[in-house]
């Protein structure tokens, strides 16, 4: 008996005979459409989109992920991969999905200070695992979101102004690449930097050495603002940013949370602005330094305290539970007054948007490579302007706000461009790098994945 919904997930394009045939001998569970499991396999976070491969291998280490791949590659398949689904990008209709979630080792070496985790892992397991050395990985805002993937995208974290990207901390990854070959990878070889900032596009990564940082506790949480404070509170915001140290990261949020009784008062129905803050030190230092913020007005809520590392999922509270969602952003070499007044004018209280707005602080270390030649470029940006925002038939989302921010922007991180797959392409890709970091990908590309197997994503054409 098949899942009850499969068919809302059948492929565009099923399975050859031959490649059927072919599935006989995978020691891996597999799953084709409308059989049990396989809409528990390409179910995931985003709920907008989901993947319709015309199978699923459920891998549990990486043989299993080598022969899903030499399988793909025997009868012309594309490769999806997914863990948690949190970055879903553009979504497979045919060929093959790997899913990594059932690779879950931890190894934690406390004298290294360092983990090596397998693709399935969690932030919030990794978190914990860490805090009994007293130790921490560099993580985002999510607990539920997949380390490898988050990493893979490049990885702007909760202390990222003191630490800079995840993806600077990487010793080394084991990555399957479209020959169906297991590769150790370690900084200086040519994939390394190739593979760290461009997501999935040279393949599968099954486990990965990252460094872990001395840190056990920080100064963080939430300054919400009611709609008449949203404008000055963005102002003053934008001001304390360029006053405060680099061990400071910090965001600023618009939204209009929704009247239901789900959303806790005194936020509940209203438009509001919402100050994340992060600091790695202490509560007096910590209260010193957000004064200006307080300052602000009366805030309708202030839980800004020291907290263990282990709460630090609670700055940002971002949702739980999965649903549908749309994103893009704009890189701004700076949040001048003009910009900011521009970006209030289409996405402030009485523009009726209808999408969150969040607008993080860049800078600090995340301008100094870890690694010289990581697939991240415009580093010098000192915002990013993130629109999240309901799936649209056929329109970007957060277009008025890029539109209105363009004489500042930069270029976009890729990483944070979720769903909206039909406005994925060669130009959107290109515009996440500098011309001569493409170009080098996509001779790598070329190199590694010239049939390009790895395309569900923001993706890099091969070209010779």
């Amino acid at each position: 008996m098949g899942d009850s919904a499969a068919e809302i997930a059948e492929p565009a394009v099923a399975l050859t005979a031959a490649a059927d045939t072919g599935l006989a001998g995978f020691v891996a569970p597999v799953f084709r459409p409308g059989e049990d499991g396989y809409l528990r396999e390409v179910a995931g976070f985003q709920t907008a989109d989901r993947h319709r491969p015309a199978v699923v291998v459920a891998a549990r280490h990486t043989e299993d992920v080598r022969a899903a791949v030499e399988f793909a590659a025997r009868y012309g398949l594309p490769v999806a991969v997914q863990a948690t689904g949190h970055g879903l990008s553009v979504a497979a209709d045919r060929g093959v999905l790997i899913s990594t979630r059932k690779l879950t080792g931890t190894d934690i070496d406390p004298a290294a200070t360092s983990a090596r985790i397998g693709a399935g892992v969690r932030a919030g397991d990794l978190i914990e695992a860490a805090a009994r050395y007293g130790l921490a990985p560099l993580n985002g805002s999510s607990p539920s979101v997949g380390v490898v993937g988050y990493v893979l995208g490049g990885g702007v974290g909760l202390l990222a102004r003191k630490y800079g990207y995840a993806a600077d901390h990487v010793r080394a990854f084991e990555l399957v690449t479209a020959d169906g070959r297991a590769r150790t990878v370690r900084p200086g070889d040519e994939l390394f930097g190739a593979v760290l900032g461009s997501g999935g596009n040279f393949g599968v990564v099954t486990w990965m050495e990252l460094d872990l940082v001395p840190v056990t506790a920080v100064y963080g949480g939430q300054l919400v603002f009611d709609t008449p404070l949203v404008p000055r509170a963005l102002e003053i915001w934008r001001e304390w940013t360029a006053t405060v140290p680099d061990s400071v990261t910090s965001a600023v949020t618009m939204l209009a949370f929704p009247d239901i009784p789900q959303i806790p008062e005194p936020v509940r129905g209203r438009f509001a602005a919402s100050i994340r803050i992060a600091f790695d030190g202490g509560v007096r230092e910590g209260d010193r330094l957000v004064a200006p913020l307080r300052a602000i007005g009366t805030p309708l809520k202030d839980d800004l305290r020291g907290m263990p590392y282990t709460e630090s999922h609670t700055i940002h509270s971002d949702p739980d539970h999965p649903h549908a969602y749309a994103a893009t952003n704009a890189l701004l070499g700076d949040l001048t007054p003009g910009a900011l007044a521009a970006l209030l004018e289409v996405a402030g209280p009485d523009a009726g948007l209808g999408a969150v707005i969040d607008i993080r602080h860049l800078g600090g270390a995340l301008r100094n490579p870890g690694h010289t030649d990581l697939a991240l470029d415009h580093r010098g940006a000192g915002y990013v302007v993130r629109v999240i925002a309901a799936p649209g038939p056929d329109a970007e989302p957060g277009a008025p706000v890029r539109a209105a921010l363009a004489p500042w922007t930069v270029g976009h991180n890729l990483a944070f461009l979720y769903g909206a797959g039909y406005a994925a392409g060669e130009a959107q890709t290109r515009d996440g790098y500098s011309a001569e970091t493409y170009t080098r990908l996509a001779a790598l590309k070329a190199a590694y994945d010239p049939g390009n197997m790895f395309r569900f994503n923001r993706n890099i054409r091969p070209v010779n």
